[in-house]
């Protein structure tokens, strides 16, 4: 059936606090049914035509009042019943990344062998899934044994895993004196990735391996020393280069001195993102070290590494998707904990938020560190390893995180 011939809400203010009243006749609906507004005149009618009859002991107001009270209890009786003969079934919802359009799918049924007219079906999103906190729609008529297949959108805000439980039906069929609602089952997960950065460059990991590794051009020693090998590309020349990889030719063409980049000899070498989700995260900073993690997973396993993600709660994983599903759900620590003696003892890039961790990594290892807008330079004391200090810039609406991919593909220096 057409979506057409419905009508959409969308609601997406703050939900205001709600009297006692309203509550009670929320639970009311929800128990039983509540009278609309013509259901409440009729009701105070009907009681107003009773007592009239007890006053004068007329039949035909006697007649007037107990047709009417059977039209009410029909009333308030008949929706909880055809509510009753609903189903909703929601389908499998696929995967996406922050700012992308979640679609969801619900098919809702009508088993009992009466047509449903009326319905106002209502589902709420899961907090902090959407900015749109609820979908709203009616549904004209469903015949019966049929079935309405409704499909929205929602734009993602944050990642993470999110739980959709059950989906709202309400009516006032068949007269509109009384309003039931019954909450249908329509359980489903939701899962949202955080966003990968695609990364021209990663110096961190390009240079990883390298104080290990006699085969790597990628440290300042080795690499001033290289001449030969394929070219990985052209860049310009900085202070420092060595003049012997310089590339006269295109040199001129441009105008500028162009300096030849070795290609980085690290196929089959072992390393683990290792991402520190202990207590003490700021949480803007902790939302940039996941999508590092998700952006230096990917960059690594594009650039033919054995890579792996690391966490404290999950341990070793090592599938896109696992990886993907890991770092979706990751969340800070609630209480203190000694995650360093957990890391695997092959080189990590380790992610984290404090400095005096970095002296226990495994040898040859990378280390990335946040702090907040304005601080100091952190300093990081006995220092065996290369590593990026990464300035967290506040910026709730920023999803393609431009700062920190910048950041991410910045030269390192000793």
């Amino acid at each position: 059936m057409s979506n057409s011939s419905s009508d959409r809400k969308q609601r997406t203010s703050k939900p205001k606090k709600i009297s006692k009243i309203k509550r009670f006749f929320k639970w009311l609906e929800s128990r039983f049914a509540t009278p609309e507004f013509i259901g409440g005149m009729y009701s105070a009618l009907t009681l107003f035509f009773f007592m009239a009859a007890t006053n004068t002991l007329a039949g035909w107001l006697y007649v007037i009042s107990g047709v009417s009270l059977a039209l009410l209890i029909v009333g308030a009786v008949m929706p909880k019943r055809l509510l009753a003969e609903m189903v909703v079934t929601r389908s499998q919802i696929d995967p996406v990344s922050v700012g992308d359009d979640l679609w969801v799918d619900l098919m809702i049924q009508n088993t009992g062998r009466t047509e449903k007219r009326l319905l106002e079906v209502r589902d709420i999103l899961p907090e902090n899934l959407s900015n749109i906190l609820q979908q709203d729609l009616v549904i004209e008529l469903i015949a019966p044994l049929q079935e309405y297949h409704w499909t929205y959108e929602a734009k993602t805000t944050k990642r993470g895993v999110f739980l959709f439980r059950s989906t709202e039906i309400a009516t006032s069929s068949p007269l509109g004196l009384f309003r039931s609602r019954r909450a249908c089952p329509a359980g489903q997960k939701a899962i949202v990735y955080p966003t990968v950065l695609p990364l021209d460059r990663c110096p961190l990991v390009d240079q990883l391996g390298s104080d290990t590794s006699p085969r790597q051009y990628s440290d300042e020693h080795n690499y001033s020393n290289a001449t030969e090998g394929l070219t990985k590309t052209l860049r310009p020349y900085r202070w420092g280069d060595p003049t012997r990889l310089i590339h006269w030719r295109t040199s001129a063409k441009f105008g500028e001195l162009r300096v030849r980049e070795l290609e980085v000899t690290i196929g089959g070498q072992e390393v683990a993102i290792a991402l520190d989700n202990s207590i003490g995260w700021e949480p803007e900073a902790f939302e940039e070290a996941v999508v590092a993690a998700a952006s230096l997973y990917f960059y690594a396993q594009k650039s033919k590494l054995s890579v792996r993600l690391w966490t404290n709660d999950t341990g070793i994983v090592q599938s896109d998707r696992a990886v993907l599903e890991t770092l979706a759900a990751v969340n800070i620590a609630e209480i203190p904990a000694d995650i360093l003696k957990d890391l695997p003892d092959i080189p990590v890039v380790w992610l984290s938020h404090r400095n005096d961790s970095i002296a226990y990594l495994p040898f040859g290892s990378r280390w990335v560190l946040w702090q907040s807008s304005g601080q100091s330079k952190v300093s990081v004391p006995n220092q065996r390893s290369l590593g990026l200090t990464i300035e967290t810039i506040l910026d709730a609406e920023d999803l393609s995180y431009k700062s920190l991919r910048s950041q991410l593909q910045e030269y390192l220096t000793l």
